[in-house]
């Protein structure tokens, strides 16, 4: 039961992030990439036990683009300053 918890918030949190990008209400920042790394950590979670390996590593993968897009816009943002 915990672990569709975790699944279905991580569903959420990846539609919330899409609807707001998708109509321009954050722009592809530091928001936009920490939802997309708790959406992906929360819904690996929920799939781990089910073994539902194809969807776990699609979320695991998913989760890493966020850290390295993150990485990159931080390391932006401390240049410009």
């Amino acid at each position: 039961m915990i672990f569709d918890i975790f699944g279905w918030v991580g569903m959420v949190l990846v539609l919330i992030a899409y609807f707001l990008l998708s109509l321009e209400k954050i722009p592809n920042g530091i928001l936009y990439q920490v939802l997309n790394f708790l959406a992906a950590l929360f819904m690996a979670i929920g799939l781990f036990p089910k073994n539902a390996w194809f969807s776990f590593t699609l979320q695991v993968i998913w989760g890493i683009v966020a850290i390295i897009a993150l990485i990159k816009i931080l390391k932006k943002h401390k240049s410009n300053k």
